[in-house]
């Protein structure tokens, strides 16, 4: 059962771990290259920022955006801005989000996303949450895969091979904590192809699935002959 108070409380911690985090820079760093491409820690931060704007909407009955364009060009707008106005945003935003999410609502109504994804409203603080969490890792800061919650990455990985799930363009794959036969294991992809099993770390595995990291590339192939390539998120 989804906990939204509690996810809402570790979005809280996750966003005061980014924000103390990105403290420590200054104007030129916010400036530079993220691990993101095409994208500077200012543009991170900018989407951060935006996101959890755009996650309020999606919780008051509004389109999460107005358009495409409108999203894309507010994150460029935004991403030039110095540190200490990209870390007020950062928190005011992550403040309106925690408010909002804190009022009395159906948590069981069904809320619409982006490109007419649907969801329960109840997965919208953990969608806010790794949004916080992979973001942070995107900056390019000290804070790795590694060093994600073990809860966090765990939900991530069974959102995300449920995301691949079903896709002619991925093979099946299953995905498996460890190298054993009796590990903890995900499936995901299509039903056409070769299966492929791939053993790991968690951080591994989630490196794979959200294109992060070194993308899999220590992951073990237990079956098959080579490391799918995922199409981008």
């Amino acid at each position: 059962m989804i906990d939204h108070v509690r996810d809402l409380d570790s979005v809280r911690e996750a966003t005061e771990r980014l924000l103390s985090a990105a403290a420590a820079l200054d104007n030129a760093a916010v400036a530079e290259a993220s691990r993101l491409p095409g994208w500077t820690r200012g543009h991170v931060l900018a989407h951060i920022a935006r996101n959890a704007d755009a996650l309020v909407n999606v919780l008051q009955g509004r389109p999460m955006y107005a358009d495409a364009g409108t999203r894309d060009a507010d994150i460029e707008r935004d991403a030039t801005r110095p540190l200490d106005a990209q870390l007020a945003d950062v928190r005011e935003t992550g403040e309106r989000f925690q408010a909002v999410g804190a009022e009395p609502t159906d948590w069981q109504r069904t809320v619409e996303l982006r490109n007419g994804v649907t969801d329960q409203a109840a997965r919208v603080p953990f969608r806010r949450w790794v949004e916080v969490a992979l973001h942070h890792v995107d900056l390019g800061i000290g804070y790795e895969l590694e060093d994600l919650p073990e809860e966090f990455v765990l939900r991530e990985i069974d959102f995300l091979a449920d995301r691949w799930s079903g896709r002619p363009d991925v093979p099946p794959v299953t995905l498996r904590l460890g190298y054993e036969e009796n590990s903890p294991s995900w499936h995901t992809g299509g039903d056409k192809g070769d299966p492929i099993v791939l053993g790991g770390t968690r951080a591994e595995l989630l490196g794979w699935l959200s294109g992060r990291g070194d993308k899999g590339a220590h992951l073990a192939v237990l079956e098959g002959d080579h490391l799918p390539e995922l199409p981008p998120l």
